[in-house]
């Protein structure tokens, strides 16, 4: 009876040493939203279990003489340990890695490539000592090792502060170019989302069999007004271009019966 009770009191203790460690962290996090607080958080409720357990192993006699032998033998398990775990202890340490260099936070759009292949892309979630959660776009969680991670080509849409995304029309030969380039610049400059500015030219890109392609680039300060505002923009030049009778080409098909096509019909 005497064993169950402090069973149950070291397990009591390790539930609340576990929320405090969650307590804790979850205050930092609302200040800071940093990739390192979740993947130390992690790390911190495994030693708290392993301390624990330590601690409950020495109260009885059999599991303390094990305990004694383990540490005594500790560079022995260590070294079996290293061996047989090679993958998870390179998942821990590259977490450590990511923890240091932040190259993501929560909440950052990343794209992770590895070779010529897209590993995933999405928003971060979470990151434990093992691996690091990403929602995909399509809304699937993508579970990825750490040491992929640590060793994948990251590209961060938030890293820097402003998002800039290219924008191409074509406008027929007959219409007026330089009005459709005073239009367009207008227009993304107008947008309550853009960062775009008089600064913010609209350039001639070259030409096709049907007429002149303008390209701009479109300034804001994430990835989801980028989205937004490219839209807005989009539809809007097309009024704008109706008013002024710029003409954006596109090509239509003719279909006409021929007459020895109705001979035999008849």
């Amino acid at each position: 009876m005497n064993n169950l009770l402090e069973i149950g009191i070291f397990i009591l203790i390790e539930i609340i040493l576990n929320r405090m460690v969650n307590l804790a962290f979850r205050i930092m996090s609302k200040k800071h939203k940093s990739v390192h607080l979740r993947f130390l958080k992690s790390a911190a409720n495994f030693l708290v279990a392993l301390v624990v357990t330590y601690c409950l192993a020495q109260q009885f006699e059999v599991t303390k003489d094990i305990s004694r032998v383990l540490l005594q033998s500790s560079s022995l398990i260590v070294a079996i340990a290293t061996f047989a775990a090679q993958q998870a202890l390179a998942n821990v340490i590259s977490g450590f890695s990511l923890s240091v260099s932040k190259p993501y936070n929560v909440d950052d759009k990343i794209k992770v490539v590895q070779g010529s292949s897209i590993v995933a892309e999405g928003m971060v979630k979470d990151i434990t000592i093992r691996h690091t959660v990403i929602r995909q776009f399509n809304g699937e969680c993508c579970i990825v090792p750490n040491s992929v991670m640590d060793m994948a080509i990251i590209t961060n849409t938030n890293f820097n502060g402003d998002i800039g995304n290219f924008l191409e029309v074509e406008v027929s030969y007959d219409s007026n170019i330089e009005e459709a380039m005073a239009v367009l610049q207008k227009v993304c400059i107008e947008h309550p989302l853009t960062l775009n500015t008089s600064e913010n030219g609209v350039f001639a890109k070259g030409y096709t069999q049907n007429g002149v392609v303008l390209k701009t680039t479109i300034w804001t300060k994430n990835l989801d007004h980028s989205f937004q505002a490219c839209s807005d923009i989009r539809v809007k030049i097309l009024r704008e271009f109706k008013k002024r009778n710029i003409c954006v080409p596109y090509q239509t098909v003719t279909i006409t019966n021929s007459p020895m096509a109705g001979e035999e019909n008849g």
